[in-house]
């Protein structure tokens, strides 16, 4: 079981995300620097406990940016203790963490670990984990999966990025679609779309309190 550890971080992360977040694709700001809060999201296990795997939505709350326009990305990181051999175009930064030390953060898009543990949650062998509770499950995560069962052995992701967030093919001719921008809505999450044979979906709250849902990722015949 993953450990969480609050401690400080230099930088934070939402300070990361801030110099990261406007040289994406999707990223909907303009000119200025974005004004990041940590709005929700929930966690994955490694299975080898080597690997920090989150989930976090992340509100820019820009005070030039009506608060009914703000904007909420979805950001999967991962937390590794050493560099991810080829995935330099994927690191977001690096930070000293006060217990473990220096952390390599990528883009969790690229990070195989994440992908697996993904694609795990939404067939139903992964369990998602609160954001920042040692130990508590998140039973708020809504997923579903009809499918034949996945075979990860030698899978490798191959992400894509454009406009409206990021691709990944999947095993058996699918297509994971991971909505960086999210679309709310001001109810429970949302069950499977119409046409997609998976999703992951959570609740979070804006910046002033009000409780959203969207569909975080859904996966699709390519």
């Amino acid at each position: 079981m993953a450990v969480i550890h609050h401690t400080t971080l230099k930088p934070t992360k939402l300070e990361l995300l801030t110099d990261w977040l406007p040289s994406r694709p999707w990223y909907r700001g303009g000119p200025d620097t974005p004004v990041l809060t940590k709005s929700g999201g929930f966690r994955l296990e490694d299975p080898e406990g080597e690997v920090g795997i989150e989930f976090m939505v992340a509100t820019d709350t820009d005070t030039d940016i009506p608060a009914a326009q703000s904007t909420a990305y979805l950001v999967p990181l991962t937390y590794r203790g050493a560099p991810l051999a080829g995935a330099e175009h994927a690191l977001v930064g690096t930070m000293e963490h006060g217990v473990l030390g220096k952390r390599w953060v990528y883009d969790g898009c690229h990070d195989p670990v994440l992908v697996a543990e993904l694609l795990s949650l939404m067939e139903g062998t992964a369990r998602a984990h609160a954001q920042s509770v040692d130990g508590a499950l998140d039973p708020e995560v809504v997923r579903s999966y009809a499918g034949a069962p996945f075979i990860l052995d030698g899978f490798t992701p191959e992400p894509a990025d454009d406009r409206e967030g990021t691709r990944i093919p999947a095993p058996h001719g699918t297509v994971l679609h991971v909505h960086r921008v999210l679309a709310p809505v001001p109810e429970n999450p949302p069950l499977r779309p119409e046409g997609a044979i998976g999703h992951v979906a959570r609740a979070w709250q804006d910046p002033q309190g009000t409780p959203l849902a969207a569909v975080f990722v859904t996966l699709r015949t390519a």
